[in-house]
């Protein structure tokens, strides 16, 4: 079951994520609102299934109308460890998510928000989970290898010829990089933290693949209009 996490940073309108991603809101997916990420949620044609969060960043008159809606609320305080969209994370893993779009956790002013959002994609709870930050000018999903098992992991990529694809180095090196589907190939290659080589890759097929032998990467998608 997919989740849509809405953060309350900037994502862009339904019909720009519709025309970026097809395919990014899969049919039955629940609502999980981080604060002031509910005002996104009329905009983007979606019911708000649970809201989390402290009310620093959605006024009393938007906390009373969620209220008056029925939706369910887990009103944290203020001076909690955890960030809005990291409470609204394990809200979704508690609803059952086995796939998460985390929509607004990128754009906005503040740069903090977004580095402690790409940090989520690392934890542990996560694990094995399809899990993407989102929004109309990019789609970030994080690989860790190996697996369970022992076994290199892959991710396959679906979208246009000539969309750009980075490769980023997380928290280390990333060793035994394969890539299909790209202009520049990668086969059983390191990426190195410190080291831009894997920037800006260009898609050469709708399809690609990308796999890792161990290590973390994150794989950073943009489209090719922008």
């Amino acid at each position: 079951m997919q989740v849509i996490v809405l953060a309350d940073g900037d994502l862009g309108s339904r019909a720009e994520l519709d025309a970026a991603w097809p395919g990014w809101l899969e049919a039955g997916a629940l609502v999980v609102a981080a604060d002031g990420g509910a005002r996104h949620a009329s905009a983007l044609g979606l019911a708000i299934d649970r809201w989390v969060g402290d009310g620093d960043s959605l006024d009393e008159a938007g906390l009373a109308a969620l209220e008056a809606a029925g939706v369910p609320m887990e009103r944290a305080r203020p001076d909690k460890d955890e960030s809005d969209t990291e409470l609204a994370v394990l809200a979704a893993l508690r609803l059952g998510a086995t796939g998460l779009a985390i929509l607004g956790g990128l754009g906005g002013a503040r740069l903090d928000h977004a580095l402690a959002n790409l940090g989520l994609l690392s934890m542990p709870e996560l694990a094995g989970l399809d899990v993407r930050l989102l929004a109309r000018d990019v789609r970030v999903r994080l690989l860790t290898a190996p697996d369970a098992s022992g076994r290199p992991v892959s991710v396959t990529l679906a979208g246009r010829a000539g969309d750009i694809v980075s490769l980023l180095p997380a928290g280390g090196d990333a060793m035994g990089v394969t890539t299909e589907g790209l202009v520049y190939p990668l086969r059983d290659e390191p990426l190195l933290v410190g080291r831009a080589r894997g920037l800006s890759n260009i898609r050469a097929t709708d399809e690609a693949t990308v796999a890792l032998r161990d290590g973390r990467l994150l794989v950073v998608e943009t489209p090719a209009t922008l």
